[in-house]
């Protein structure tokens, strides 16, 4: 049974949320006028830049809450609510070691912008995706911002290609996470989605049992560690749903909203 109160609901994005074509249900913002009306807040809580989420969520963009990047920056109302930043110096590590690696396309995750060092179409079309404001410079070492994450893609995938010596070389100063099939993550060690609901549960006043989520992959575990009401779309990796207490229907079949939907009508 769902608790009788919830008060605070995070989904990630990708493969979660959106549907297999990266697309919101248009049904999405009917239910989150039943949430608002409830007083529950809403976030998305994705590996998406906080750009790229205002875009897929531009008619109530002020009315939620954006958990971006993974968790490094919490945004309301285009204001900064938390953020977790690396320093100079060990970005300049992890780029210098990135580009050791063959067939990597990193990009450097600032507050202001995301930056790129590469013209490579296939990879910029990738990046678009998730990182609406991106600026290409020459060299990614010489760009000046408060930084709160180095992402890397690889096309033949992370967990095989990156994560092996990103890993060995950041795992125990910093958070490596494989967060896509293709994408791999490197943060302040304190970073995730979870920290970030644990500060918003502070600040704001919710508890871990008045707080649901939903994910479907490795960067979404501590998400779901910190809400009672956890939730793997059926989708969802494996490994990740040993994280979950409870399981909802496939990305496909919109199973985020069948499962708000059940809850809103328990309210009735």
């Amino acid at each position: 049974m769902l608790s009788p109160t919830i008060k605070f609901i995070a989904t990630d994005m990708d493969g979660t949320l959106l549907d297999q074509h990266g697309k919101l249900d248009p049904d999405f913002f009917n239910v989150f006028a039943q949430l608002e009306a409830q007083n529950i807040i809403f976030a998305a809580a994705s590996g998406r830049q906080y750009y790229s989420l205002v875009e897929s969520f531009l008619p109530i963009k002020d009315r939620m809450m954006f958990i971006a990047e993974n968790g490094t920056l919490v945004m309301h109302q285009d204001k900064e609510l938390y953020s977790c930043t690396i320093d100079s110096p060990s970005i300049k590590e992890i780029i210098k070691q990135a580009r050791t690696i063959a067939g990597v396309y990193t990009v450097l995750c600032g507050k202001k912008s995301a930056y790129i060092e590469t013209q490579d179409p296939k990879a910029l079309e990738e990046i678009q995706k998730y990182y609406h404001r991106c600026e290409y410079v020459n060299d990614l070492l010489s760009v000046e911002d408060e930084f709160i994450k180095v992402a890397i893609c690889h096309f033949d995938g992370t967990a095989e290609n990156v994560h092996p010596t990103i890993n060995q070389l950041f795992g125990q100063s910093h958070k490596v996470v494989v967060s896509a099939k293709i994408w791999l993550d490197i943060m302040n060690i304190k970073a995730s989605k979870g920290d970030a609901i644990k500060h918003l549960q502070n600040t704001l006043g919710f508890s871990y049992e008045e707080t649901m989520s939903f994910g479907d992959y490795f960067n979404d575990i501590e998400m779901l560690q910190a809400s009672y009401h956890s939730y793997a779309v059926d989708n969802a990796h494996e490994e990740v749903k040993k994280f979950a207490r409870f399981s909802a229907p496939s990305h496909r079949d919109s199973g985020v909203l069948q499962v708000i939907r059940s809850y809103l009508v328990s309210l009735e």
